[in-house]
């Protein structure tokens, strides 16, 4: 059924005009991204398609290629792009630190700084957070991608915006693509590592946080990091 067949309070549109955008459903959402479907299904139906295609649903988006979404019959390489740059925002979105999320409480705060972007990543990403004296981030910035144990993480790469930046400390984050933020031993080698070139430097690991599938670990409140 085309949408404009369907009810005026039906139609995704209207919907969120009458209800708020948050009570579209992941196809309703996905079909205003989609604007249009075609001669043979509405653009609702053909959101239904897209999440079908994948095990995860809509977490599948986020880790499918542009080669992925155009094998789908109706969809070309211009509604490839916009559903691909659509999960990019929203990624970006979710990495973006909010005003009243400047200071570093905790490690959820970290974890839910980096989660959305790094759940779903394939590789290892491991970054640093550099932090000032009041706990609030001076800046993000990546280290190496790659598997700690096939790219090695050394101090001096790691401290050398620390040191340009006059950070008070650090608190490192990477990505395990398995789904299990359990630290490895690589892991409890590399972060001890680093925290003896932090002491000569002066600069304090305050933690680092290992982000999973929804789910993180750090590694001071393991006792880890003392």
């Amino acid at each position: 059924m085309q949408m404009k067949l369907l009810p005026e309070n039906e139609r995704p549109v209207e919907k969120a005009w009458a209800a708020g955008i948050g009570k579209l459903s992941n196809s309703e959402l996905l079909a205003l991204i989609l604007h249009t479907g075609t001669r043979n299904k509405s653009a609702i139906g053909l959101a239904e398609e897209v999440l079908a295609a994948f095990p995860d649903g809509l977490g599948g988006l986020a880790t499918c290629c542009p080669e992925d979404l155009v094998r789908l019959e109706g969809i070309g390489k211009t509604k490839a792009a916009v559903l691909l740059a659509a999960v990019e925002l929203g990624k970006r979105i979710s990495a973006q630190p909010a005003a009243d999320r400047v200071s570093i409480e905790s490690p959820e705060d970290i974890a839910r700084l980096f989660m959305e972007e790094l759940r779903y990543a394939k590789k290892e990403y491991f970054k640093s957070v550099l932090v000032n004296s009041k706990g609030g981030i001076l800046s993000i910035d990546d280290i190496s991608v790659g598997e700690l144990s096939s790219t090695p993480v050394h101090p001096r790469e790691v401290f050398h915006m620390a040191v340009r930046k006059s950070a008070a400390a650090v608190i490192f984050v990477h990505n395990h693509p398995s789904g299990d933020p359990s630290p490895s031993q690589e892991d409890t080698v590399t972060t001890q590592r680093l925290i003896e070139g932090g002491q000569l430097l002066g600069i304090c690991v305050l933690d680092h946080i290992i982000i999973g599938d929804g789910k993180y670990a750090s590694m001071r409140e393991l006792g880890l990091i003392h």
